[in-house]
């Protein structure tokens, strides 16, 4: 029986017995082979190794995209985790990412610079020598004692509470482990990669998307790595760092208690920052940014209750109602709709109507309708004397929107989901796909989108806030974090049926099946708890800001 191999913009190929994803690129005249490091078959993730055995639509990932770039570094991540696992019988635990590069410490001691050069130089020889990244399946009582045996208990208590069985593992040089996605399936796929030692621990970098060859720059950031590490202690202390430790909430009965805690940070941190804010009597005009997804909304209002028990009034201005009617947006460079770029925005109208209300004139403040993709008719605002402008947006740091506003009358604040629980000690919930979560729920409950626009259009959003947001971080006064510990669980039971709606003829489907492998290791938390000023009903709903 004759197997047939459909791709994208050339001829099929036929073959009369089996043949890997690999042997069918070689067949093929396929622009920029060297930088392809897995597939999709029928537009599911898969190894090059994969073998097809039967007729299939093949594409192959490149490393000139986000999904590629993905696969890249996770099977750098078990590069590295393999060799210290076999060289030193040490434990890496993948705790934070910064400047595109994670950052992994040991709970088996201080991680030297001598051991970092170690461990780089045994991940050369494994690249050099084209050590195989084999796909193996296991019974899950196997994959559990297995996990054990190589003191990965976190992954061991994982699997305990999952459903998966049997459970697929990757072997390099005979550890094993598991990933929420497709790895390279050779080592000498990802030769561009840079090992640093950083404050006690392991900053691991791969390649940029414009060049595989060059390694990412790394800007070092102490404010936001020592923010990132507050955190991630602070999940360690309530033993909640990873899945398994929420899995285990849960069971005991304790996700209330985790939900009231998670939100008591919350509010502890937006009172930290009032304060600061109140120690500044000059600031006229407080500016919130963050990319799609962060919670801007409800932080701000949470902040203006929080500074008006300091008796300082405040009135917001939300910049998602300036953005242009639809067919005036910006196209990025894949001839779509790109709504973060700064020029999606009326920049005249909202400096125009900043500097109004900051003089104490009324203005017409519009309201956005993100169904019909126009500009209604919204209401009149104006700021009594006594009162500070709060704007928030994806663009409210840039210094365009508030150019004629005195820097020392401004106070500007980042807002993100910086960082979160993992999976495991070796998988992170990238604060991407926490964001990627959150908007997919909210696009079908407030904007009509189905999951498949969405996910369609997210790569670009990822593109603009790369472009146009994160770069603006470092010049905010406070860093604030919107992660919630317990929010992917909750998310889980809103997301799931959504995702599950993505045909597997659409381009998106490989993407949805890849959160639906993601959300597997993740217990289910009702949103019957979660109270209605948190950040997380900005997106499920019930909020007492709408």
């Amino acid at each position: 029986m004759s197997i047939e191999i459909k791709f994208k913009d050339r001829d099929p190929l036929i073959f009369e017995k089996p043949i890997t994803a690999r042997e069918a690129l070689e067949k093929i005249d396929f622009p920029k082979r060297e930088n392809v490091v897995a597939c999709r078959v029928n537009h599911v993730q898969r190894p090059l190794s994969w073998e097809i055995v039967m007729d299939s639509f093949v594409e192959f990932i490149t490393t000139d995209s986000i999904e590629g770039i993905e696969v890249y570094i996770r099977t750098l991540s078990f590069l590295l985790t393999s060799a210290a696992t076999r060289l030193k019988g040490i434990r890496l635990h993948l705790t934070q990412s910064m400047s595109y590069s994670y950052f992994y410490e040991s709970p088996d001691g201080e991680i030297t610079e001598d051991l970092c050069r170690e461990l780089e130089l045994e991940m050369r020889r494994m690249v050099a020598e084209c050590e195989p990244i084999v796909r193996e399946i296991f019974p899950k009582d196997v994959a559990r004692a297995m996990m054990r045996a190589q003191k990965y208990e976190d992954k061991e208590q994982l699997l305990r509470f999952t459903g998966s069985d049997p459970v697929i593992l990757y072997n390099c040089c005979g550890v094993y482990d598991f990933f929420g996605g497709a790895l390279a399936d050779c080592a000498a796929i990802t030769p561009t990669f840079e090992l640093r030692s950083y404050g006690g621990g392991i900053f691991l970098s791969g390649p940029t998307f414009a060049d595989p060859t060059k390694t990412m720059a790394f800007v070092e950031s102490p404010r936001l790595f020592r923010l990132i590490d507050s955190h991630t202690g602070w999940l360690k202390n309530l033993d909640i760092s990873t899945m398994a430790g929420i899995h285990q909430q849960v069971t005991e009965g304790r996700a209330r208690d985790m939900i009231m805690v998670c939100e008591a940070l919350h509010t502890k941190l937006l009172s930290n920052t009032a304060a600061r804010i109140e120690a500044r009597p000059e600031v006229r005009l407080l500016c919130l940014a963050g990319p799609s997804s962060s919670g801007k909304t409800t932080s701000s209002r949470r902040l203006r209750v929080q500074l008006l028990s300091s008796g300082i009034k405040s009135a917001t201005l939300e910049l998602d109602n300036y953005f242009v009617d639809r067919e005036r947006t910006p196209l990025d460079r894949d001839g779509k709709p790109d709504f973060e770029a700064l020029e999606a925005l009326d920049l005249e109208l909202v400096n125009e109507q900043i500097a109004a209300l900051l003089a104490g004139e009324e203005v017409d403040v519009p309201k956005f309708d993100f169904i019909a993709g126009k500009r209604t008719k919204g209401y009149k605002m104006r700021l009594s004397p006594d009162e500070i402008l709060v704007i928030e947006g994806i663009h409210g740091l840039n210094e365009r929107l508030t150019e004629s506003i005195p820097a020392d009358k401004k106070y500007k604040i980042f807002i993100c989901p910086l960082t979160g629980t993992n999976i495991d000690f070796h998988n992170r919930i990238g604060t991407t796909d926490t964001r990627l979560l959150r908007r997919l729920v909210r696009d079908a409950q407030t904007r009509g989108h189905s999951a498949e626009a969405t996910l369609m259009q997210w790569p670009s959003v990822v593109r603009g806030s790369h472009r146009h947001i994160f770069p603006y971080q470092e010049y905010a006064d406070t860093l604030f974090n919107t992660s919630l510990a317990y929010e992917v669980p909750v998310l889980k039971g809103y997301v799931t049926p959504l995702l599950k709606t993505v045909k597997e003829e659409s381009p998106v489907y490989g993407e949805a099946t890849r959160l639906l492998s993601l959300l597997e290791y993740v217990p289910v938390i009702p949103s019957d708890d979660v109270p209605n000023l948190s950040v997380l009903r900005e997106f499920i709903g019930g909020s007492c800001f709408e």
